[in-house]
């Protein structure tokens, strides 16, 4: 499995259990605010949960543009060390 569907898959946990939606509506192009009805106090949590699980650090900037899960994905595979996978 690659790096990146192991971000998805942790991500996918992290919205379902954080907003509460289906685990079959996360997908890659699902938009936070449109798709799972997340406010900024929603995103916020979600992005202080990311941080917390893959040890890294979300600016500012980059949490305003980060709009869908494929953001999310990129951003978090980018940024997460391979120490994280073992």
């Amino acid at each position: 499995m690659e790096k990146k569907e192991k971000v998805f898959n942790k991500i996918k946990e992290m919205i379902v259990q954080e907003l509460g939606v289906k685990p079959e509506v996360v997908k890659l192009d699902a938009g936070l605010a449109e798709d799972f009805g997340a406010d900024s106090l929603d995103a916020l949590e979600l992005f202080n949960q990311l941080e917390s699980e893959f040890l890294i650090t979300i600016t500012d900037e980059a949490a305003t543009e980060m709009k869908n899960v494929q953001d999310l994905v990129d951003y978090v595979a980018d940024s997460v060390s391979d120490d994280y996978f073992g």
